[in-house]
């Protein structure tokens, strides 16, 4: 079969494309950020297309020879570059609406357990619940055969998204800090959604049925923390219940971040969800494909944690606070030059330089410094800045050893103090990627 993947690149998407390619189908990918994933994947077809502003004579093209559909796209949260509506419904309308004119009907949906009329989540969390039922509702309206997988927390051997930030608190050093630790889920392997959807597009499968992907033993949050932390090795650690209204504060300041280009699973949205709960039907992934979902210590049985799992979730938190750390550093150095332009200026003409020179080249590093720290902040510019500081860096210690070698040797250590600084910039450069 030749199968069209939504967002084929994300953390269930991924996992469905692998599936799928071990069974022999033909796979086309879809996506709003496809480059990454076509190096990973040559031999899947990929598409760059946004599902939330896509058009009906967008797909038609890609749903040519096309079996079935699989859409695995999907938002947490209204943001600079994700609209729920856009996404959740108005997107999945003109798909559905493009899948009838080329004569496509499996279209397999991926919801989300819990998803129900009413929940009384809170403001963000109405929003991924409420959206989420609409496109529901679209497909049970329309008569293509649709099939909705609705998973639970999602655990994968891959770290993306709250199974991240699940791991980065596993590993939080002194104590484990935990918000609403009593509130329970219900989790279900990647490799168990994928199984599904792989049951779920073949054309024996009936179909126009909602299925909740979970299973049906539920763990609360502060349990599921404490065993992902014994799972990657570490010693065990107390556990600290943070204070809903602390959990708040750190959401909407995750919120802010958004603006800068930043997608962190901490947000409003993902506190509504957990103080509802995550829960769903633990029996009906068996009685309605025939498939045992895994259990979470199954799961993690399955998948060994290496040192390579204790680095990331080590240095979860780290990345934030290194280019926090970074904005600070290269922000406060830029305005302290211009604060202090003649004595900085004095430095390079006590060795000789000429006063205009001197202090065009103070004010010129000023700048760079200051751009060099505004822009790490930014997602899109973050790459080119932390780049930057290397480069400036390197250019500090090469002018000043050519105008000012004794500095290497002055007690406070300026020029010394650049190298770490610069070994900072690289370190965030490593983990910089969210995918």
């Amino acid at each position: 079969m030749r199968v069209l993947v939504i967002g084929a690149y994300g953390l269930i998407g991924g996992y469905v494309v692998a599936r799928l390619l071990a069974e022999g189908h033909a796979v086309t990918g879809a996506g709003r950020e496809i480059a990454a994933a076509a190096q990973r994947l040559p031999q899947v077809r990929w598409a760059r297309i946004d599902l939330a502003t896509a058009m009906v004579r967008d797909w038609l093209p890609l749903l040519a020879e096309v079996d079935a559909v699989v859409n695995c796209a999907g938002a947490l949260q209204d943001g600079p570059r994700d609209n729920l509506a856009a996404v959740h419904r108005d997107g999945v309308a003109r798909l559905v609406d493009a899948c009838v004119q080329a004569g496509v009907r499996r279209l397999v949906h991926i919801s989300a357990a819990g998803v129900a009329a009413h929940r009384g989540l809170g403001t963000q969390g109405d929003r991924f619940n409420d959206t989420k039922l609409a496109t529901e509702d679209l497909l049970r309206a329309g008569d293509l055969d649709w099939m909705i997988l609705r998973p639970g927390l999602v655990l994968a051997p891959a770290a993306y998204g709250g199974s991240a930030l699940l791991r980065g608190l596993a590993a939080f050093p002194l104590a484990l800090p935990v918000v609403h630790a009593d509130a329970t889920v219900q989790v279900v392997a990647a490799t168990d959604v994928a199984r599904a959807v792989a049951m779920a597009i073949r054309p024996d499968t009936p179909p126009r049925r909602a299925i909740d992907l979970v299973h049906d033993q539920p763990v609360s949050l502060a349990d599921l923390v404490v065993t992902l932390r014994r799972w990657l090795g570490l010693a065990p650690a107390p556990l600290w219940r943070v204070p809903a209204g602390v959990a708040r504060l750190a959401a909407r300041g995750a919120d802010a971040l958004a603006w800068a280009g930043w997608r962190s699973p901490l947000r409003t949205a993902t506190l509504d969800q957990l103080r509802g709960g995550i829960a769903g039907d633990g029996q009906a992934m068996e009685r309605e494909l025939g498939l045992k979902p895994q259990s979470l210590m199954d799961m993690l049985a399955a998948y060994p944690a290496g040192v390579q799992e204790r680095w990331f979730a080590k240095s979860y938190f780290m990345k934030p606070a290194m280019l926090a750390m970074l904005s600070f550093f290269w922000g406060l150095s830029g305005l302290i030059g211009f604060c202090r332009v003649p004595q900085a200026a004095a430095v390079l003409t006590t060795a000789g330089m000429a006063p205009g020179p001197a202090t065009l080249a103070v004010l010129l590093g000023s700048t760079a410094d200051l751009a060099l720290g505004i822009g790490v902040v930014s997602r899109r510019w973050a790459k080119t800045a932390l780049v930057g500081m290397v480069l400036v860096s390197a250019a500090y210690m090469v002018g000043g050893t050519l105008w000012r070698p004794d500095l290497w040797l002055d007690p406070m250590g300026p020029f010394l103090k650049t190298l770490p600084a610069a070994l900072l910039a690289l370190a965030a450069l490593a983990l910089l990627d969210e995918r």
